[in-house]
């Protein structure tokens, strides 16, 4: 095997602790950074919708949501290894969609792009919504108050000029310092201000040990709360340390779920039954509320290009969008027409079916259940072998692809069933 520095002497990528040939790290950041990046795209809209999981599934969610974050833990480390154990070349494969084609031909590739679209399209889509929702209800009774709609389409415009611009992960690793702080905060807040509220309203609520009804919608939510595996191969690359992947998803993740944990009971014990989504809008009236809609603005603003990025960088390689191919000022405005195109679509589904809640339940089910449970799985198995594993972590797989089909299947139908039933009744 070459000596790993002759790699960096020639200029080209080193070799990973794998023996393939690694991606081009010479620009990318620390794992801190990456860090950052993880609970701003994963801790964000999912954790306040958590409240309203347990609303629909009782406090029996809770078990959802601690296997979830096991599972997804497990899942995002064996997918980064999958990245480094392809079959049909010895460089690390770039994306996701890379790794089910290299598993499962280019029928793989098809069907996990698929999958993924609803989640890295989705994500951003669920954004505009929230913050066009969130302006109109802080500018209720201004000038300001111009609509839903029209608040849509300011953000996409405000998301789409930086975009752009941004060129890989790192790049946004400052802003997603602000996102996760940001976050932070609004649990903080809705924390406290929960606790305050209390005596006036948690006598006329009501509290359920277990709606197995709802378990199917909770768990949808419980795993778009838990997963961003899509992301996970640009933000490996982002890294200057990759051998640093794994304590920096388990940290960031479990990061994540402590915040989860405490959201979730204090809205539901406070608010039970009675729940919205997102949690603030629970809260009292009042500069708390205020803030913590501010300041999810923020969060999702900055969360909405991580999404975006994955899906445009994956894209954008395909399409052999290059400066070797089509110079520096052909390039950029080839990346920026796209980059463009894509914001526009996402605006335009946003408008056009402003149903958050139902919007989260539909693409938790269908994009992230398949991609943070069942995907990983099923190509670690083809590409790293099936009989070679011990009997106890065959079984832990199979249990967790029980676990992701179930949210898919069941949630998906019972979130299409919410979304018509929001038509008809706003017709």
């Amino acid at each position: 095997m070459a000596d790993p520095s002759s790699f960096t002497e020639l200029g080209l990528p080193e070799k990973s602790k794998y023996g393939n040939i690694d991606c081009d790290r010479s620009n990318a950041g620390s794992s801190l950074y990456a860090y950052f990046n993880i609970v701003c795209a994963v801790c964000g809209i999912g954790m306040l919708g958590l409240p309203q999981a347990l609303s629909r599934g009782g406090w029996a969610a809770l078990a959802l949501l601690l296997f979830a974050w096991w599972m997804a833990t497990y899942c995002s480390i064996i997918l980064i290894k999958c990245l480094y154990s392809p079959r049909n070349q010895e460089t690390r494969l770039s994306s996701f969609t890379a790794v089910a084609e290299d598993a499962f031909g280019k029928v793989g590739g098809w069907v996990l792009f698929f999958f993924q679209a609803w989640i890295v399209l989705g994500g951003p889509i669920l954004f505009f919504v929230l913050c066009g929702t969130s302006m109109n209800e802080l500018c209720r009774g201004t000038a300001g108050e111009i609509g839903v709609v029209p608040w849509i389409i300011v953000f996409c415009v405000v998301v789409a000029i930086p975009f752009i611009f941004f060129k890989s992960m790192k790049d946004m690793g400052w802003t997603s310092i602000f996102g996760a702080v940001a976050i932070i905060v609004i649990t903080v807040i809705c924390i406290v201000m929960a606790g305050i509220d209390s005596p006036n309203v948690t006598q006329y609520v009501t509290h359920n040990n277990i709606i197995w009804e709802g378990y199917p919608i909770a768990l949808s939510t419980i795993a778009l709360s838990c997963g961003a595996n899509v992301l996970y191969p640009s933000i490996e690359a982002s890294m200057k340390k990759p051998q640093d992947w794994s304590y920096t998803i388990a940290t960031a993740l479990t990061t994540c779920v402590l915040l989860y944990i405490m959201v979730a009971v204090a809205g539901y014990y406070v608010y039970g039954d009675t729940i919205f989504n997102p949690m603030y809008y629970s809260i009292p009236n009042g500069v708390p509320r205020i803030f913590c809609i501010t300041l999810m603005v923020i969060n999702t603003t900055v969360s909405a290009p991580i999404y975006l990025m994955s899906f445009t960088i994956e894209c954008e390689e395909m399409m052999n969008i290059t400066i070797e191919r089509w110079g520096p000022t052909g390039e950029f405005m080839m990346r920026a027409g796209f980059r463009t195109l894509t914001v526009m679509f996402c605006g335009i589904i946003g408008c056009v079916v402003p149903f958050f809640d139902n919007l989260m339940s539909l693409f938790g089910a269908l994009g992230f259940c398949s991609t943070t449970f069942i995907f990983p799985v099923l190509c670690y198995w083809r590409l790293t072998g099936f009989r070679n594993k011990p009997i106890y972590e065959l079984a832990w797989n199979f249990l967790i692809i029980m676990f992701g089909t179930m949210g898919m299947i069941f949630g998906s139908w019972f979130s299409v069933q919410d979304l018509i039933a929001a038509f008809q009744n706003n017709a």
